[in-house]
């Protein structure tokens, strides 16, 4: 698979931190050696569009094995909650968490689109916001990536 991209399973953005210990007192731990849970993550292109009531994803990849994983991964996963991060040199930049809504995912020829609406207005705008946002830090060069139930399903550079 050449199009995909090494991604940590858990923990995004809190390498490196512990919780109080036994004295309660916080600090670091020692960074993991790398390679530890990581997975695989098919690397696509992805849009973000606004429709009735929400928002479309649309993820592509560019060969068939990537887009098998891609969909894969959806249908593994579906039913929970789905979000989008925007990161750039390694920092979460924006991270939005559709709750507020129901998201499906249906696979395309080349991947997948993942709808996400909701019948209340103002919940509504609130994903169309999300859809405004995600679309503004992909243009400015953050990668992008989409979870399901936490668990990182694409990403693109």
């Amino acid at each position: 698979m050449t199009t995909a991209m090494m991604m940590e399973r858990a923990g995004m953005g809190m390498a490196g931190v512990s919780m109080a210990g036994p004295t309660g007192v916080m600090g670091t731990t020692a960074t993991a050696p790398a390679g530890t849970n990581m997975m695989m993550v098919p690397r696509c292109t992805m849009t973000f569009e606004k429709c009735s009531g929400g928002m479309k994803i649309v993820c592509a990849c560019e060969d068939k094995v990537s887009a098998a994983m891609l969909q894969n991964l959806c249908t593994m996963m579906a039913g929970g909650l789905c979000s989008c991060c925007a990161v750039m040199n390694g920092m979460t930049v924006c991270s939005c968490n559709l709750t507020t809504g129901h998201c499906k995912c249906e696979a395309t020829e080349n991947g997948v689109c993942i709808t996400c609406t909701s019948g209340d207005p103002t919940c509504s705008a609130m994903i169309s916001a999300c859809c405004v946002c995600m679309a503004a830090m992909q243009k400015a060069g953050c990668t992008c990536c989409v979870f399901m139930n936490n668990m990182p399903v694409c990403c693109c550079c």
